[in-house]
């Protein structure tokens, strides 16, 4: 039966005894005049179909039989037992042919149509209990119960009375969700007297039926479920935040045992397709789960079996459980992830590749573009939303640190004096209450940056093929609008590789400044002062710290919206219009100048080749605020900085601070050192004699002395207390020792971008890919996406000569020629592979020296006569460059 021409009901439906049960519930249609009338067709109408159906799947027993609708026939092809019941409710509808019982199958068919109760035949212990009624009776799920039909089916070889009840329990949602329940723990009464069970339980079916909902007066399962004492209400009450009534250890050896089994994995798969829909309708109209939080059950059952991710899943059934799924309420959601977070890096693991395959499969098997849009796939967007759950499960489940959060801002970042006419503009600043939160990590308490390690690797959860399919900037709409009739894959970052979510995050800083500009040119009509679009910085190579840092604490004091505006650098003395590579270029000059180790403000680890804030530093808070800017406006204008932080500063930017563990990178010798003395396997306070005062030396060589502790040169450092002393250690090295140089620089970063999704979109360690680039420089795949102008192609003499040179250069070398022609020595995220080159012909041979468009990424190459020449001119010019010209 197509899934599809199925309506989508309130109540779950009810599978039928057997696949020809189920065939004829397609065909029949109820009637309302004279029952008995109707009762009587259908009897008949199932009679005859299910001899069609045992035809199709035992045949008559005539070897000879030329029925060629009967198994007995020498020419007819075996089907399983789905496709024989959709066959004989076809062959019912024509009235084909229909053999009669051959006399070796006459004694069969008989006990098939009479009941078990007929006298003339002898049945045995065995026989009785297959006999069942095909456990019609059997509306929901224990082990013991899948086990001893398994056992009776496995010994009469014969599973189709399990596989049944698997279609019927599995297909509804009443029926499952009351499946493999925890046992309860007796009660002080049950202990008294187990005699006395059956008033107990008497007592218990009161008490659930006061507390019972509309639900279970629809649900046939009901008096069963009330018998033994199952109500939702009172079992939620027993349960904690991460806790269900299913025992999943149960779930989990029954799929075990049964999966193993083709034609019973057949029926999960062919339940599944049943169920979605109507647990989907539930959720979305019904809000079932608010009043039978046992609704959940279902969810964790489905998701117990291995094999969803296989390929008979991709195509139907996984997609609908997905939707159904997504429209669980938040709270349900973050139930799923409390208790999901308590699951094994494998379990996890396997839930990741079953949403990631069919997100995959979909985006495959589909042709997305701008007009055909990944977001509006709903098997796509709905397997998405179900990651997020995982995903927040891992974050969850792995080691967090919740606390070790940095103060906020004392000083609110002031707004821009433009704010009045903004709201006279109608163009109210977004985001004014800080950068967006998902609702989920509200729930759940937790950040994704409170996490140190999580179960799995945040990589496994993106996905590259969706990556290259989607449309960044009608997502990044998408973002903004936040409309529920569009999804946005940026409000799941962890699905979106670094490269996408910077060209995210560069949509969003253009049309900040796009706005700027805007603004900036009504409020000079309406005011008549002078235009100013742009964040103009005009500066003397020789003096660029001091030109470029008080304009810019200039503007940060009068206006500090200005900043937002796009950056438009001009030196002194030179005629380079700013597209892009002059603003590099002084980025770079900046940060040469203000990590000079000369200047003071910061300390320099020759061993680690790592800057740290210099604790004593003679320079004023504004100096680094200041530097904060700058860092802020090269993410903000896409520049690439030459900067050299351990990760615990993005960390510390991104609101977390620094613990023991992050002077790993910080300060390795020191980090190594408090590890021996956690490891001392003798006396501390004996054999190391140190108290909790540590001396540091200031910019002259000094020592300074600080207590960890009130009076801490009397507190001697004993095996007790080594794990506060290493600890406050920690907190006096990366916290108490920078924090008013660092709370300046923090403040000056978020000057800029305070309204940016950045915090939202990536982690600590992509800040750093922001910031820095990528520090493998990978020539080879430069080489395949350079791009050729002025007539030079891939294939021309020179281009060839030109990469063969460039291969063979050393690693400065390298970087001086990406300097050259880029205006940074540092890759773009993803690697070098993004970068965009165009190498154009720059006339024929000649003595000139190649040139380049630092703002375009073009390099201007005269045609050389040959390799050595070509080698010494590119080497020149690469290694004297500095400075710009008009060409």
């Amino acid at each position: 039966m197509n899934p599809e021409e199925e309506h989508c009901e309130c109540a779950p439906p009810q599978a039928e005894t057997s696949p020809a049960g189920a065939a004829q519930r397609e065909y029949e249609e109820p009637e309302i005049e004279n029952p008995e009338a109707s009762r009587m067709k259908r009897a008949a109408a199932k009679h005859l179909i299910e001899r069609y159906y045992h035809q199709l799947t035992e045949g008559c027993g005539n070897e000879c039989c030329s029925n060629s609708w009967c198994a007995s026939s020498a020419g007819f092809t075996r089907m399983d037992n789905n496709a024989a019941a959709v066959k004989a409710l076809e062959l019912y509808k024509v009235n084909a042919e229909l053999c009669d019982p051959h006399p070796s199958k006459k004694v069969t068919a008989a006990a098939r149509l009479q009941s078990s109760a007929h006298s003339d035949r002898k049945l045995s212990h065995k026989d009785a209990l297959s006999v069942r009624d095909n456990f019609k009776d059997v509306n929901d799920l224990t082990e013991d119960k899948v086990y001893e039909i398994l056992d009776i089916c496995g010994e009469k070889e014969d599973y189709s009375p399990l596989i049944r009840v698997i279609g019927r329990v599995f297909s509804s949602a009443e029926g499952l969700v009351q499946s493999f329940r925890r046992s309860k723990p007796h009660t002080k009464e049950e202990l008294k007297s187990l005699q006395g069970k059956d008033e107990d339980k008497d007592e218990d079916e009161k008490e659930a039926a006061a507390c019972s909902t509309a639900m279970e007066e629809d649900s046939p399962a009901s008096s069963s479920r009330l018998g033994e004492g199952s109500s939702g209400e009172s079992d939620v009450q027993k349960l904690g935040p991460d806790e269900v009534s299913v025992d999943i250890e149960a779930v989990r050896r029954v799929y075990e045992r049964l999966l193993s089994n083709e034609k019973i994995e057949a029926a999960f798969l062919n339940a599944l397709v049943y169920l979605s829909p109507n647990v989907e309708c539930d959720l979305t109209y019904h809000n079932v789960y608010s009043r039978d939080p046992n609704y959940l059950n279902l969810f964790v059952i489905v998701m117990e079996n291995s094999n969803l991710h296989s390929p008979e899943y991709l195509e139907i059934a996984l997609p609908q459980f997905c939707k159904a799924m997504s429209k669980l309420p938040l709270a349900a959601l973050a139930k799923l992830v409390r208790l999901w977070s308590r699951y094994s890096t494998e379990q996890i693991r396997r839930m990741v590749e079953t949403f990631q395959q069919l997100i995959t499969y979909k985006v495959i098997s589909n042709e997305f573009n701008s007009r055909n849009l990944v977001n509006d796939d709903d098997a796509v967007v709905a397997s998405t939303k179900c990651l997020k759950i995982v995903y927040y499960a891992n974050v969850l489940g792995g080691e967090l640190d919740v606390g070790h959060n940095e103060d906020e801002d004392e000083e609110p970042i002031p707004e821009s004096s433009e704010l009045t006419l903004q709201e006279l503009l109608g163009e109210e600043r977004r985001n004014k209450k800080g950068p967006r939160v998902d609702p989920l990590e509200t729930e759940l308490g937790i950040r994704t940056n409170d996490c140190r390690r999580p179960l799995i690797a945040f990589e496994e959860f993106v996905n590259e093929p969706l990556n290259e399919v989607l449309e960044m900037d009608k997502d990044y709409t998408f973002f903004k609008v936040e409309t529920e009739n569009k999804f946005s894959f940026m409000t799941c970052p962890f699905i979106l590789n670094p490269v996408t979510k910077n060209l995210g995050l560069y949509y969003d800083n253009r049309i900040r400044m796009y706005s700027e500009r805007r603004i900036t040119v009504l409020y000079s009509l309406v005011q008549g002062q002078q235009l100013n679009p742009y964040l103009r910085l005009k500066v003397r190579r020789d003096h660029i710290i001091d030109d470029a840092l008080v304009r810019l604490e200039m503007i940060a004091m009068e206006n500090p919206a200005d900043l937002k505006k796009q950056l438009y650098v001009e030196f002194e003395g030179e005629q380079g219009v700013d597209e892009g590579g002059v603003s590099k270029e002084f980025f770079q000059l900046v940060v040469e100048e203000i990590f000079n180790p000369d200047i003071g403000m910061f300390t320099y680890d020759e061993r680690t080749k790592l800057f740290w804030f210099n604790p004593s530093s003679l320079e004023n808070e504004g100096q680094y605020t200041l530097i904060g800017i700058v860092l802020g406006l090269a993410i903000y204008n896409n520049c690439i900085l030459d900067v050299h932080f351990p990760m615990v500063v993005y960390r510390k930017l991104m609101g977390k601070k620094g613990t023991f563990r992050d002077l790993a990178d910080a300060n390795p010798v020191l980090f190594q050192s408090l590890n021996e003395l956690l490891d001392y396997e003798g006396s501390v306070e004996d054999d190391m004699m140190i108290t909790f005062q540590i001396s540091q030396t200031d910019l002259f060589g000094n020592p300074l002395m600080y207590d960890l502790r009130e009076n801490g040169d009397k507190i001697p450092v004993t095996n007790e207390n080594r794990k506060e002393f290493v600890t406050q250690y920690a907190e006096y090295m990366l916290n108490k020792s920078v924090e008013k140089q660092f709370k300046a620089f923090r403040r000056g970063f978020h000057m800029v971008t305070n309204e940016s999704p950045l915090k939202y979109l990536f982690r600590p360690e992509e800040i750093e890919l922001l910031i820095c680039g990528s520090r493998n420089l990978d020539f080879l795949a430069l080489e395949e996406t350079t791009e050729y102008d002025g007539g030079y192609n891939r294939d021309s003499r020179i281009i060839k000569e030109f990469w063969e040179t460039l291969h063979s250069f050393g690693e400065d070398q390298k970087r001086f020629f990406l300097q050259f022609t880029t205006g940074t020595d540092r890759a773009p995220v993803g690697g070098l592979g993004k970068l965009k080159m165009i190498i154009a012909k720059n006339g024929p041979d000649t003595d000139r020296l190649p040139t380049s468009h630092t703002c375009f990424n073009v390099l201007l190459l005269p045609e050389y006569c040959d390799r050595e020449k070509l080698k010494e001119r590119l080497l020149k010019a690469i290694t004297y460059a500095k400075g710009f010209g008009m060409l």
